[in-house]
């Protein structure tokens, strides 16, 4: 009796890449440069709220430099590729036979025989051939595609969502152990994220933690240490 066999699903990490980047990225840099000069001001004679006007002013300028960074820096990349299409379109339709020919080689060079290469570029073009060459000779595929805004927002988001827990544990702790109290909530948190964006890249999370935490302890190291001399030499 045969049976018939379940499609075997496969999920892959390269879809999480557009949104993953972005998002480790703005959560680390909020974690880290809020911390940091959160820190840093704590450390100078600056009352509490100097303190806390300081950690929200860098919140929300963080939070819109990292989605204005993010647009213009992916919006760039989606330029690009709109590009590289057009170029393709104009090819296809002036010379359809060479783009043909130079979709066969590119299987015959990860292996097809050259009439099996020519039957499948036969196939891919008359499917859609502009697609047939976004893919396999850009490497653009729908996976990997730029998408400005949905980077921005991931960026302010994540960024915002690392800022906030410092400028709240400012507000909360003890003015005498403000420094002491967000440096160690940072680096927790920094290990917690890096924790977590290896389990979301399929990486290891001992060498991602100790990676993201060594250099959030070195800037808060230089930030205290600048906020403490910078408030002797006055």
């Amino acid at each position: 009796m045969n049976r018939r066999r379940r499609p075997h699903k496969e999920h892959h990490l390269t879809s999480r890449i557009g949104w993953l980047r972005a998002a480790v990225l703005g959560a680390n840099d909020g974690i880290i440069s809020v911390s940091s000069l959160v820190v840093g001001v704590a450390s100078s004679s600056t009352g509490r709220s100097g303190v806390l006007l300081s950690g929200i002013a860098a919140l929300v300028a963080g939070a819109m430099s990292m989605a204005a960074g993010e647009y213009v820096s992916v919006s760039s990349q989606a330029d690009a590729e709109a590009a590289d299409l057009l170029v393709e379109q104009r090819e296809l339709r002036d010379d359809p036979k060479a783009e043909h020919a130079e979709l066969a080689a590119i299987y015959v060079e990860r292996g097809l025989s050259a009439e099996l290469a020519d039957q499948v570029a036969d196939q891919l073009t008359a499917a859609d051939a502009l697609a047939a060459h976004a893919r396999d000779e850009l490497g653009l595929s729908a996976t990997t595609k730029a998408r400005p805004v949905q980077a921005a927002l991931a960026s302010a988001a994540a960024f915002t969502s690392g800022a906030i827990i410092p400028v709240v544990a400012g507000a909360l702790l003890p003015r005498a152990i403000i420094p002491y109290g967000v440096s160690l909530v940072a680096v927790l948190l920094l290990a917690v994220l890096g924790g977590i964006g290896a389990a979301a890249g399929g990486a290891a999370r001992g060498k991602a933690i100790v990676r993201v935490t060594f250099w959030g302890v070195a800037a808060l190291a230089v930030t205290a240490l600048i906020g403490h001399f910078a408030d002797a030499s006055v």
